[in-house]
């Protein structure tokens, strides 16, 4: 049995294309992290969302994933209210910008972890448009306040399910999850 360490409904859909043999239960953990890389702060937070659910779920193989988008020397998580939100959206408008996935999947005393990454260019979009999709409560739980299903991204460079918080090719990859 494969669990799913996350709550994110767009993970839960991606999932379901490489297995129907999965339990969602989301970890409990405060998301924060030390690590000023954003490939490494994905990848620990990952790791700690992975640990936090496999305690729970021993023989089972756990994945946990996190996204974060990087911009202009800025790691941009999910917007703490709606002026974040609005904030990220002006600064990501018609700039390219890195969103990395950091995953980890955990089978017992074995762990492994990685991370992708792609690049987007945000379409721009007016201060109306911006107000509009905030409030239609979207971006609330997305790193960099979007999401690439949306309709808000102009181009991007890599795997569309990365950015979407979920790197398909990565985790098809991975040791532990051919193990299986």
């Amino acid at each position: 049995m494969v669990i799913l360490a996350s709550a994110s409904p767009r993970r839960r859909e991606l999932l379901s294309r490489l297995t129907g043999d999965f339990l969602v239960r989301p970890s409990c953990v405060n998301e924060v992290t030390s690590k000023v890389r954003p490939s490494a702060a994905c990848r620990d937070l990952a790791r700690q969302k992975a640990k936090d659910v496999a305690a729970h779920f021993p023989s089972d193989l756990v994945l946990g994933c996190d996204t974060v988008v990087f911009f202009r020397g800025r790691m941009l998580g999910k917007p703490k209210d709606e002026e974040q939100a609005k904030e990220y959206l002006r600064m990501l408008c018609g700039a390219w910008h890195t969103v990395y996935s950091g995953v980890c999947l955990i089978k017992g005393g074995s762990e492994e972890l990685g991370y992708s990454f792609s690049r987007v260019k945000l379409r721009a979009m007016s201060e109306e448009e911006i107000s509009r999709y905030v409030s239609g409560g979207s971006p609330m739980d997305k790193a960099g306040a979007y999401g690439v299903q949306d309709g808000v991204v102009e181009k991007y460079s890599g795997e569309y399910e990365n950015i979407m918080g979920l790197p398909l090719n990565l985790i098809t990859g991975m040791g532990l999850w051919k193990e299986r």
